[in-house]
Parts: structure tokens; sequence; C-alpha cells
């Protein structure tokens, strides 16, 4: 069986390969929906980080900021800046 630092180590490997820190453009068109649906994914992958995966347990404070900045630029293109703050007070609010 594999362990995790054995992961650990082909996940540092991999991602130390010539090019991957290279800034890439991405024309990418979803809808509003799946645009809020990103950000609270990226935001609960982020909460979770250390527990969920090792690939990001691996990363960097740096490369989980670039992450949440990348959410909080989708929300800003989409016009959801607001409506994902008013939904996420109402779901804290459920949850308590």
């Amino acid at each position: 069986m594999i362990t995790k630092n054995e992961v650990a180590k082909v996940l540092d490997t991999v991602l130390s390969i010539p090019g991957m820190g290279e800034v890439v453009k991405i024309d990418l068109k979803i809808s509003r929906k799946n645009v809020l649906f990103l950000s609270h994914v990226i935001s609960d992958g982020l909460a979770n980080e250390k527990d969920s995966s090792v690939l990001l347990g691996s990363m960097g404070e740096e490369g989980l900021l670039e992450l949440k900045n990348i959410s909080e630029e989708c929300l800003q293109k989409a016009g959801l800046v607001e409506l994902n703050q008013k939904l996420i007070t109402l779901s804290e609010a459920c949850k308590s």
C-alpha cells in the first residue's frame, strides 16, 4: 500500500515539472449558477485542505491564496459578490 508521504513526494515531483508554474490564459464561459458553485467548492476545499486532499495539503500558502483570488475574481466578473455574501450568511444561519 502506498503511504501518504509517498503520494506527497510524487505530487511534489509532478508539480515541479518545468512549465507547471507558467501562467496560462483560459477563456471560460460558464453560467452564473456554476460560478457560485465553483466559488463554494473552492471555499470548502480551502477550509478542509489539510484533511481532505494530499494535493491541497502540499500546496503552499501562496498557491492557496491564488485559488481564493481566482474564486473572488470569478464572482466579481459575474457580478455575484453581494449575492454570494448573502448566501454565505444565510447558510451560516442554518448551521446554528
